[in-house]
């Protein structure tokens, strides 16, 4: 294996190279596009749904996007997987320009939910079909540079995003936070019709066993029915909330690699930690500017102010493992749960009253640089442990496994706001919930610790 002093200039030039220049302009221009969007849109929010008499909907723009692209990267990966990432590659973005224009033109509530299910829809097949352009375009070994590059392009939208969505909104109105991306959508997409000409043929995979967009429904509902049942804490929420739980549980038995549940060393794993990593860190980011306002009384833009160090951490880190192409990515994600892990203990600190505030901004530092190692990790060795034929399937159970965690951690903290604390007094619960979290990144660094002997 080559030296680290010997991949430096190819590591370098590697995503600039003539073959790669314009691959890797057109998903990062994409990627920032979405990232962009997926920042601002919350900022946007409150004003777009008085201004569409939706206020008793207001959680639904966020509820439907989750549904769609839960169902879109399922039905990415299996298309992926049998035609190769071309139709999705190119039907991703369009749905998704296809969303903006239908969301910046809403003239109610349901027309502006139409527009979001497109954006989700077209979001989730683009997610799936990116990683396996990165799978057949960089080897496994410049894979952590474009992976390091990816993370950079949600830099940028995180750090000025909700403020740009909020002059937008005020000066010119809600709508063009949404109209205005589209004619950079369609220079991305036009890039990407150049790129997809120059892939290889496709050998298509064969294999039956795999899950349909049924099952993926079945899993979107349940999410939907969990989110809903916490935020919306009663009986029938409970009896809900227990039959999207059961149902989660069916579909996920298909749609996630076999294995995964009991994280059995390899694959199973990798899919797994996506699960308990990036639900941990979502736990303590939904709640995070929550404790910072009503425990340490930071403003409502200040109190969101240690999330932009975690982005600057998470790409800090992210750069900083591609510039290494010869560290263990099995090490590399165990270093991450370890960080996380610290970065965690730090929020369940300052989410006490008489601990001090300011300790939140080191916390993110040291969680986002934890999440900006393992997360590269996590798809280097997601392709790395997955035959050709199958990586559609586990890509779209990697991202199904993110945001099933996801959904699931942020939903235990709205119920422990209900039981255990509330907004006005989020201390009480927000300990308990830091216990859970903890927890959970530490099980990570003990999986982590498991791995076959050969790949």
């Amino acid at each position: 294996m080559a030296s680290t002093l010997d991949s430096a200039p190819r590591r370098r030039s590697v995503l600039w190279t003539a073959e790669h220049r314009l691959t890797t302009i057109a998903l990062l221009l994409v990627v920032t596009l979405v990232a962009f969007e997926n920042m601002g849109v919350a900022t946007a929010m409150p004003t777009l749904v008085a201004d569409l008499h939706g206020l008793s909907l207001y959680s639904w723009p966020f509820t439907i996007f989750l549904i769609s692209s839960v169902v879109a990267t399922v039905l990415s990966g299996r298309l992926g997987d049998r035609r190769g990432p071309a139709p999705a590659l190119l039907a991703g973005p369009v749905l998704f320009a296809v969303g903006l224009v239908v969301a910046g033109t809403a003239t109610g509530m349901p027309m502006f939910l139409l527009g979001r299910a497109l954006q989700g829809f077209g979001s989730g097949l683009l997610l799936v079909s990116v990683s396996l352009l990165i799978a057949l375009t960089f080897t496994d070994q410049e894979r952590p540079v474009i992976y390091a590059a990816n993370a950079a392009a949600w830099v940028l939208p995180a750090v000025i995003g909700p403020s740009v969505a909020g002059v937008v909104t005020v000066s010119i109105g809600w709508r063009w936070v949404f109209l205005g991306l589209v004619p950079l959508v369609v220079v991305g997409v036009t890039m990407l019709a150049v790129v997809v000409r120059r892939l290889p043929a496709h050998s298509p995979s064969v294999d039956g066993r795999r899950a349909g967009v049924v099952q993926a429904i079945i899993a979107a509902l349940g999410v939907a029915a969990l989110t809903w049942a916490a935020q919306h804490q009663s009986l029938l929420a409970l009896a809900y909330g227990t039959a999207g739980l059961v149902a989660l549980g069916y579909a996920l038995r298909t749609l996630l690699p076999t294995g995964t549940l009991s994280s059995r060393p390899g694959l199973p794993t990798v899919v797994a930690s996506r699960a308990l990593i990036a639900g941990a860190y979502a736990g303590m980011e939904a709640y995070l500017p929550l404790t910072m306002s009503a425990v340490h009384g930071y403003s409502p833009a200040l109190a969101g102010l240690p999330l932009t160090i975690t982005a600057l951490g998470w790409s800090a880190a992210s750069a900083a493992q591609g510039r290494f192409l010869n560290w263990s990515r099995e090490a590399s994600l165990r270093t991450g749960f370890w960080l996380v892990a610290a970065g965690l203990a730090g929020f369940g600190l300052v989410s006490q009253p008489w601990f001090p505030a300011w300790p939140a901004f080191v916390a993110c530092a040291v969680g986002g640089a934890g999440m900006g190692i393992a997360m590269p990790a996590i798809s280097v060795l997601l392709l790395r442990y997955s035959p050709e034929g199958e990586r559609g399937f586990n890509t779209s159970a990697m991202q199904l496994a993110d945001w099933v965690g996801s959904a699931l951690l942020i939903g235990l903290g709205g119920v422990l706001l209900g039981v255990a604390g509330s907004v006005l007094d989020p201390s009480p619960a927000m300990a308990l919930l830091t216990v859970a979290l903890v927890a959970l990144a530490l099980l990570g660094v003990r999986l982590t610790g498991r791995w076959p002997s050969k790949v």
